[in-house]
């Protein structure tokens, strides 16, 4: 049966859209991912050389000092993790629950094997030829499971992942000046301070980006990811950070310090959507 033929318009219209040309639109492939993953882990890893810079012109910092310092660290790990908590929610709770179980046993469990689950980081004078490698231990420790948080949010969207990055990216100034205190009491010059610092940041990039693909292949993985981190990080705040800078300076002005961190986080992290 021969074909009805088309009006003008239509054959007009035809010919006009053929004539446009071809626009191609790329969505965001997997590798584009892992590289936005892989940058802004980086970037938050390097941010840590900028510890070293309250030391500029003094050979040592207030012990008062070094306890707002952690207490401005612990804020700032204690606000992603809230806004991990929140996320979450929109998963599967009780993964996300098991999920922070298994991230306080096995961040203690890390700890334990290390040896360094006891160390006295308040310790300014020289204590052993060891005692600085164990503060470097302990960072390098830490940024792992910074690394978990920053990996599970870019599992929940790259924009949220981003703000997470940023957080633990400003986190780790704090952390980085803590250690960079310890070290310049031994004899580590500003530079070497910095590199060293950037250096025990390495393993947050590699399970960002660990961590990323795992629940990108497997998304049934980001709610226990997302528990995972946040037991982990809330472990360390509660069980390290925050019993250090109690020791360093006053309860009521640390937990302030800490409070308002935390609270900054949360509010920027709610008006970045």
């Amino acid at each position: 049966m021969p074909r009805p033929p088309r009006n003008r318009s239509s054959r007009a219209a035809a010919d006009h859209a053929s004539s446009e040309p071809e626009r191609h639109y790329h969505p965001r492939t997997p590798l584009d991912s892992t590289l936005f993953v892989l940058l802004s882990s980086a970037v938050a890893a390097l941010m840590a050389g900028l510890g070293p810079l309250p030391l500029l012109g003094r050979d040592r910092l207030p012990t008062v000092a070094i306890g707002w310092a952690n207490a401005l660290a612990a804020g700032l790990m204690l606000g992603p993790a809230y806004l991990l908590m929140a996320a979450g929610l929109a998963y599967l709770p009780t993964s996300g629950a098991l999920g922070a179980v298994l991230g306080i046993g096995f961040v203690w469990l890390t700890h334990h094997a290390a040896g360094t689950e006891d160390l006295d980081l308040n310790q300014r004078e020289r204590v052993s030829d060891v005692y600085g490698y164990q503060v470097m231990l302990i960072n390098t420790l830490h940024s792992a499971w910074e690394g978990v948080a920053i990996g599970a949010a870019m599992g929940v969207g790259l924009p949220f992942g981003a703000f997470m990055a940023v957080a633990i990216g400003v986190h780790n100034v704090p952390e980085a000046t803590v250690l960079s205190a310890i070290l310049r009491e031994r004899g580590v010059r500003g530079g070497q301070a910095a590199m060293l610092s950037i250096a025990t940041d390495v393993p947050q990039v590699l399970m960002a980006v660990v961590v990323f693909s795992v629940v990108r292949a497997a998304p049934a993985f980001l709610p226990w990811s997302i528990g995972f981190a946040f037991g982990s990080l809330v472990y360390l705040v509660l069980a390290e950070l925050l019993p250090q800078c109690y020791r360093q300076a006053g309860r009521t002005s640390m937990a302030l310090v800490t409070l308002v961190a935390m609270g900054m986080v949360v509010l920027l992290g709610g008006l970045a959507g």
